[in-house]
This record gives structure tokens, C-alpha cells and sequence, in this order.
């Protein structure tokens, strides 16, 4: 990061001003349980669209992790946002607040190792007026050993003498101290199993819970948004969406809004059988398809059904989608069960340069699969594809 003072405009202070618009996604009202959740998701998505280009300025790389498609199902549970600039997270805290005393951060941005920032930026909204005032920053490090946790709430704050309010300072520092530790140990939420997460999402999604982040206990919490696919099944409950990432559906109906925004896609190919004579001989085969980018690259993971219709299974392939080209050796397609349990056969690797990974599977119905890929795929947000 390079300090460039156009970047930085202060109002007789070290505070950094940005302009914001007022400007509302299309269907914002929908996405929603709550209208304090709606409001609370309004409040993060200016400071994200005012603070965001801030950083790209002198970053171009800055991104929404893990990606701008998901961000409602953050919002609805939780306040804040992270921003990544290579392997250091920002994590953007918005607030209404005009007093700058403390920075209070939600225990799930400090506590969650998958969701911990290196950097915290404190932004106060001013939504009538037109700004947001980045007043401050600090690190995760400074969070967990300054600050103060208050269970009642479950934030960490850090009173203003121990945040550095020049922001400007924090170009400096990432620029002079790249090998600085802003992290400190967290220990992991222990793992929940299956039926458990299915009860606590069925106990959450009653949208009356206004704040379901602080109707269980943490550790319980914890493990179960961390999980990216039963955070999406309890943000998909509380709106009371129907199944939005079911296979036989996509077959059937067609790929889902939801499922569509993070890039799937329901192909029809036409498939010559052996003897057919005319185009009325071939069959059609849909596959299921998302455009994936890894390592600078892009790929595509498809699905298709195998097998006769009364015993099917299903196959995870991984393809180059450039002509030609090869997936490289150390690549790796996993399928994991709904929890994050692995099973026989169910992981294929490049040991050297390959056309195709891929995994089949035998599943019952209403189950759900997990899959990863090896490299990380930029955008990656872990899902549970229902068959």
C-alpha cells in the first residue's frame, strides 16, 4: 500500500471523509427479514460502496470477501463487512454513532478464525447528510488484548485512546511494517454435527428473532455461520425462501435467483447416441455449470446425472474452459458431506497435468454435498448442493 495524499481528504482533522450515494440495490426491500436488518444492511452497504473504491485507489486488487452475491446473508445476522487486499482483511465496522470514545466490533468478526480481519476501520454513516468518516482504525491483535467483551452484546470494544485515529497512518504502516502481526491465536468453534445445525436453523429462521446471533450460545453460533452453507440455509429460512440450491430442481425448473448470482447455470446439451439416424434420435442431457476462477484461470465445475433413471449418481467434474488446456498437477476437486465429513473415493487429485478431476457419488434423497476445489477458487463460499 503507497501513501498518495489525493487519496486522502480530511475536514480539519485526521478523519478521512468520503461522499456516499443513496442509491439502494433493486429489491433491497425483499432481501431482508426485519426492517432494523434492512436498515442495518442499508447503514453497511454505504459505507461499503463509499470505503470500498477508497481502497482500490491505491489497491486495485481490494475485493468483498468472499463475495458481493453473499453479502445479504451476512448482513442479516451480522453487522459489518471485509474487505481483502491480498492475504490482509479489512474489516469494515459502520455505525450512526457521532461519538467516537469506542469502536465496538461483533465478537463473530474477532472470535471466527475464517472470519478474523487483520485491520478494523471504524466508519461512522452519516446517511442523511451524504458521508461516511472513517475515523480510526486498529487490529485484531489490539481487539483481543486491549479490548473490552461484553457478553451482554457479544462486541469487543477498544476505547479511542488505543485506536489510531490519523487514518492515514495506515498506508504508512503498510507500506514501512509489511511483516507486522496483526493477528493474535484464536481458538476454532468446535465442529457441529449434522442434526444439530439443522435444528438450530430451524429454531433461528423464525424472523421474530430479531437478532439470532445472541439467541444461543457463541460457540454454537459460531460453528454454525462459519460454515458457509448453513449460514445461506439460515439466511434462505428466515426469509421463507424455498430450497434454493436443490439439483432436482435446477433439472427440473431451472437454476434458482439465488444460485444464479454466484454463477450457476443449467446447460442443454444434444448427445448423438450409438445408431441414432436423425435429430430426432438424439438425446438432450442437462448439466449443471458454474464458471469458477482459479490462479489467475478460468474453469468450469460441472454436474451431471449417471446412470438409469431409477439408479442414479451424480457426477463433480473440474474442466479448463479454455480449448485445449490442462488442469494443472496438485489440483484437487473434494466432495464432502453436508458437515465437512469425508467419505471413500471422495476426492480425485492431479498428480500430474490432466484433462478432468472428477468424483462420483450415490446420494440419497434430500441429502446434501459439499464440494471443494484446491487451489481456493477466487469468490469461494463454501455451499450444500441438495440432490
Amino acid at each position: 500500500m503507497t501513501t498518495n495524499q489525493t487519496v486522502f481528504t480530511f475536514a480539519d482533522s485526521t478523519d478521512l471523509i468520503l461522499e456516499i450515494s443513496h442509491t439502494t440495490p433493486a429489491n433491497f426491500e425483499n432481501q431482508f427479514s426485519h426492517p432494523y436488518l434492512r436498515y442495518q444492511a442499508y447503514l453497511n452497504e454505504l459505507c461499503l460502496n463509499a470505503v470500498l473504491p477508497w481502497l482500490q485507489d491505491f489497491s486495485p486488487q481490494a475485493k468483498v470477501w468472499p463475495s458481493s452475491a453473499v453479502l445479504a446473508s451476512f448482513w442479516e445476522l451480522v453487522n459489518g463487512t471485509t474487505v481483502t487486499v491480498d492475504a490482509t482483511r479489512f474489516v469494515l465496522v459502520p455505525s450512526e454513532n457521532i461519538d467516537h470514545s469506542e469502536l465496538r466490533v461483533p465478537q463473530e468478526w474477532v472470535d471466527l478464525p475464517s472470519w478474523a480481519g487483520d485491520y478494523y476501520l471504524a466508519v461512522e454513516v452519516a446517511a442523511d447528510t451524504g458521508y461516511v468518516k472513517v475515523w480510526g482504525y486498529c487490529t485484531h491483535a489490539q481487539l483481543k488484548n486491549q479490548g473490552k467483551y461484553d457478553a451482554g452484546d457479544r462486541t469487543y470494544s477498544l476505547d479511542s485512546s488505543n485506536i489510531v485515529n490519523d487514518i492515514s497512518v495506515l498506508a504508512v504502516a503498510r507500506d514501512l511494517c509489511p511483516d507486522e502481526v496483526t493477528q493474535t491465536a484464536i481458538t476454532p468453534v468446535p465442529s457441529l454435527p449434522q442434526e444439530q445445525a439443522q435444528n438450530l436453523i430451524t429454531r433461528l429462521s423464525n424472523p421474530e428473532i430479531i437478532h439470532p446471533r445472541l439467541a444461543i450460545p457463541f460457540q454454537l453460533w459460531g460453528a454454525l455461520i462459519e460454515h458457509g452453507g448453513w449460514r445461506q440455509s439460515l439466511y434462505e429460512h428466515r426469509l421463507g425462501l424455498p430450497e434454493q440450491r436443490s439439483v432436482l430442481q435446477w433439472l427440473q425448473n431451472g437454476i434458482s435467483q439465488i444460485a444464479e448470482a454466484v454463477g450457476w447455470e443449467r446447460l442443454n446439451l444434444q448427445l448423438s447416441p450409438a445408431g441414432a439416424r436423425s435429430v430426432e434420435d438424439r438425446q438432450p442431457q442437462i448439466i449443471l455449470s458454474r464458471r469458477l476462477t482459479i490462479a489467475g484461470q478460468l474453469y468450469e465445475l460441472l454436474i451431471t446425472p449417471q446412470g438409469e433413471p431409477d439408479a442414479p449418481f451424480w457426477r463433480f467434474e473440474l474442466r479448463n474452459t479454455t480449448v485445449g488446456a490442462a488442469i494443472p498437477g496438485g489440483f484437487k476437486l473434494r466432495l464432502l458431506t453436508e458437515d465437512l465429513q469425508p467419505f471413500p473415493n471422495n476426492e480425485d487429485i492431479a498428480t500430474t497435468a490432466v484433462e478432468r478431476l472428477y468424483v462420483e457419488v450415490a446420494l440419497e434423497a434430500g441429502e446434501g454435498i459439499v464440494w471443494e476445489i484446491e487451489p481456493l477458487p477466487e469468490d469461494y463460499d463454501r455451499e450444500i448442493i441438495k440432490f
